[in-house]
């Protein structure tokens, strides 16, 4: 590999990533399943690039690339968070409840589907089970997360095979989503629903009307001493190195715990976001910028992604994977929506069908099928999800962290216990409170 392996790679993705644009901007039919161009980008790579046609002259790395853009996507999380202050109050309880709940029940089911089922029946590693959970409520960043850590351990096919489950997920999570929808306006239960001709230009082709332009960040620096946006950038390659180094000194003072670079670099965000803020060096940051490069970086991720995909892999898993898959799609729609209208006091309806989409797909396939069913945002569930998951993210980084090492340790049936504990523990505390209500 040389630099210009690089900028090859880069450049045919962002070729495609423009291409996949204009096929958003201009196909009504990807309108409708809300396609995004990263994803589009990516199967145009997988079936050109070197895993089927080879038409394509991409390099074997884009497994390291997705690798790389995950730590860097970690990197800004601490830059950006910000402290709840008890707003929402039982709302967000119960958002949290209902969400971390849902997120540790699906680790558990993916933990004793690999150990109980898959591994006694097809004979493959336990852990395959995790890259259900890992593709579907992480989407393709905890996908590429945990492909980074397994690899680490010598267990190559779980970056496959999580990416094929993130992909999966969210084809799935438009399908039974937008069902769902209709089944809801037939029985009743929506009460803001709209249609898809109705909702605006913007989020249907994902292109903005020029009054609806807006600024992408602040200047804080003369363009004469240092650009704005180097600051912020170098800031997160800062961090992210940081990262690197915990993560190898880690490696190299204890060799059985080989911590993934992205978890490291979250918990150096945390100490320079502190630093940062004692020296009140954090006035210079832009979080508008900050937020901007983070969708950079996970655009190329999923594109990267999907790209990385091996197809012989694909097909040697194809029926241990689909009973997997198709089980955690049940499981999951159950879930999500026998618990939702339980829990939820108001606009269950609303609050289900967008944590559907995120529990199978992405936010961005969430908050496409909420706009849907609430196109004026009466429900609230942006914000009441948006305190609860500052409480949610670190756990969802220790699920991804741990499960290798115990999973290699052979603690993989011990770690789903734990889980599925902790998620019925979740449920007991909400009933306690009185977040749940009758039928």
């Amino acid at each position: 590999m040389t630099p210009w392996t690089l900028v090859v790679d880069v450049g045919i993705i962002s070729a495609l990533l423009l291409l996949g644009k204009l096929a958003r901007a201009k196909l009504r039919f990807l309108q409708k399943l809300f396609i995004p161009p990263s994803l589009l980008a990516g199967f145009t790579a997988l079936i050109f690039g070197p895993g089927w046609l080879g038409w394509l002259p991409l390099s074997g790395n884009m497994g390291a690339y997705a690798s790389i853009l995950i730590a860097l996507v970690f990197s800004v999380l601490p830059l950006t968070s910000e402290r709840a202050h008890g707003q929402g109050g039982a709302k967000v309880g119960r958002m949290w409840a209902y969400s971390q709940g849902g997120m540790l029940f699906q680790w558990a089911l993916g933990g004793f589907l690999g150990c109980l089922l898959l591994s006694k029946i097809w004979g493959v590693d336990a852990s395959t089970g995790l890259a259900m959970p890992a593709g579907y409520c992480g989407g393709h960043g905890t996908a590429a997360a945990i492909g980074d850590a397994f690899s680490k351990y010598g267990i190559e096919d779980m970056r496959t095979l999580a990416m094929t489950a993130a992909t999966v997920g969210i084809i799935a999570s438009v399908i039974i989503g937008m069902w769902m929808i209709n089944r809801a306006a037939r029985k009743g239960d929506a009460m803001y629903l709209g249609k898809f001709s109705d909702l605006p230009e913007e989020l249907r082709s994902g292109v903005l009307p020029k009054e609806r332009y807006k600024s992408m960040g602040m200047a804080t620096f003369s363009a004469i001493s240092l650009d704005s946006l180097t600051y912020n950038f170098g800031m997160i390659a800062l961090i992210t190195l940081c990262g690197y180094g915990i993560s190898k000194g880690i490696e190299h003072i204890w060799p059985s715990l080989m911590l993934p670079v992205f978890s490291c670099a979250f918990l150096a965000g945390i100490a320079v976001n502190w630093l940062l803020k004692r020296s009140r060096a954090d006035e210079h940051l832009s979080k508008p910028i900050l937020g901007h490069l983070s969708g950079v970086f996970t655009d190329y991720l999923v594109a990267f992604g999907v790209a990385s995909i091996k197809m012989n892999i694909v097909v040697r898993y194809i029926v241990p994977l689909t009973v997997l898959l198709t089980v955690g799609l049940f499981c999951t729609l159950w879930y999500v929506f026998f618990v939702g209208r339980r829990i939820h006091q108001t606009a269950w309806f609303e609050k289900s069908v967008f944590t559907w989409g995120w529990f199978t797909g992405t936010m961005a396939m969430g908050i496409a099928l909420l706009r849907i069913s609430d196109p004026d945002s009466k429900s609230g569930c942006l914000d009441d999800y948006a305190y609860a998951y500052l409480y949610i993210a670190p756990v969802e980084i220790a699920l991804v962290t741990f499960a290798p090492l115990l999973f290699v340790q052979g603690w993989g049936l011990v770690f789903s216990i734990c889980c599925a504990v902790a998620g019925a523990a979740l449920m007991v505390f909400a009933r306690a409170k009185g977040w749940f209500k009758k039928k």
